[in-house]
Order: C-alpha cells, then structure tokens, then sequence
C-alpha cells in the first residue's frame, strides 16, 4: 500500500500567486496526494481560483482564523495521509518528482520527518536565486548554533501531530520553530535530509517585513526555546544572524 501524503496549502488574499501554488502541487507525479486547502475568508478571487480546479482539490475551507497556525492546525485536523507537509501560497515545487523523492526516503530511512533545500527567489523574477539555503544532514548540536531544517521542506508522520500536539496558535510568527523544537528536539522525533532544492519561495515573508515584525520574532523564538528547555541568548543571536550568512554565503560548516 503506497503512503499517502497530505499537502496543505494555507492562503488569504493570495490571488496572485495561488494558482501557481496550486498547479506545482497538481503536476506531482506521485500518485497519492490529499491536496488540502485553507483559506481565511478571503476577499479577493482566491476562492474563486480554488474552485476553478474542481474536485482535483481534496478538500478546502474558506471562514475566518485565529491566524496562520490555527490555519495550519485546520489543515491537520482534516488531513488523512501518512504524512503532513505545507505548501504556503507563494511557495512552489521546484520540479514534479519532489513527493515521489520524500515519500522514497521515508521508505529507506524509516525515519519520522524528512526536510531538504530551498531557494528564495525574485517575485519578478523567479529565476533570479537571491539565497540558496541548503539545509546538511541532520545532527542535533546545529541546533545550538541557530540551525533548523527550513518548514516548507519539512514532511513529519500525521501521528506524531496526533502524539505531541500540533502549533501553538499564540504564536504570530515562530509556531513553526516552535514545532520544529518541540518534536526534533524535546521528543527527539527521528529526521532525515533529503539533498536537494524542493521548495522555492518568493521574497518577502511575514516575518522580514518591518523592524516591529523582526523583535517580535526574537521574542517568539526565545520563547519557542525557552518553552522546550533549549538553547539561550547566544543560540537566539546566531539564529537571528543565520539568514545574513546564507545571503552572503559564509563558511559552509555553519549550515552543512
């Protein structure tokens, strides 16, 4: 029996960028995806769009949120696969074998969550590669020097949501590092790396925004760290500093 991978895509507002969102996950070739989406009662087309792809769309909801995790918490609640990952609404798979390749290594690894590579790219230019962030195998100690596998690479069993709780929807920005702690690091849930760029994701997230955006971010991963019994000011710095390296390519032994 072939593993069944959920896919979730949460969107508000995104008429933009969703269809392209849409049509990467569509073109998997792997042949047992749940594609769910959740729309936060968006007043653009982005229902519209949602629609116009028919019943190839598992499942979808558009009614308003408490946020971005407790949409993403909707999306696990409905969910039925084997294995959870997010595809954000700007975000896309940088070829058609991406699942086919997760769902590989989750057979020959026995693991419990397997992450790769991702890009960041020009939204007026997606082939413009502005940071090429490859994530290394996995060994607990990077944590302590500001590493984490990058989120919308990262692929975890539905029943480990089901065991150690999904995200913390008081988060506004962190919930995900908060996550990737509580179960890679607290419950020492089993990860595996898989070598090579999965996801690409157009400039400009949540958490870059404003200076206002930036301290509240510090504040929410050293409470994510302080929540799970890890880590500390020095961990918080090099964290915070981490996307500056990867932007100017800085020795490879800080991320490999």
């Amino acid at each position: 029996m072939t593993m069944k991978v959920s896919v979730i895509t949460i969107c508000h507002n995104s008429e933009k960028f969703l269809s392209h969102a849409i049509g990467s996950v569509l073109s998997q070739t792997y042949p047992n995806i749940e594609y769910i989406l959740i729309d936060g009662k968006s007043e653009d087309g982005s229902v519209e769009i949602i629609k116009s792809f028919g019943k190839v769309i598992s499942k979808w909801i558009s009614e308003t949120d408490q946020g971005i995790y407790d949409a993403m918490n909707k999306g696990i609640s409905i969910a039925t696969g084997d294995v959870i990952g997010f595809l954000h609404s700007d975000d896309f798979f940088t070829h058609s074998q991406v699942i086919d390749h997760v769902v590989a290594l989750f057979e020959s690894s026995h693991a419990d969550s397997v992450y790769g590579d991702i890009q960041y790219v020009d939204k007026a230019d997606l082939g413009k590669i502005l940071t090429n962030r490859k994530s290394g195998s996995f060994h607990r100690w990077k944590f302590f020097f500001g590493w984490s596998p990058p989120h919308p690479t990262l692929y975890i069993k539905r029943e480990l949501y089901q065991k150690y709780g999904s995200f913390d929807p008081t988060y506004q920005i962190s919930g995900d590092y908060e996550t990737i702690l509580r179960f890679l690091m607290r419950h020492r849930v089993s990860s595996v790396y898989l070598p090579e760029v999965l996801v690409r994701m157009r400039v400009g997230g949540i958490s870059n925004r404003t200076m206002k955006d930036i301290s509240r971010k510090w504040h929410e991963d050293y409470r994510a760290m302080k929540e799970n019994n890890f880590g500390n000011l020095f961990t918080l710095f090099l964290k915070t500093m981490r996307p500056i390296f990867h932007f100017y390519k800085s020795p490879r032994y800080l991320f490999e």
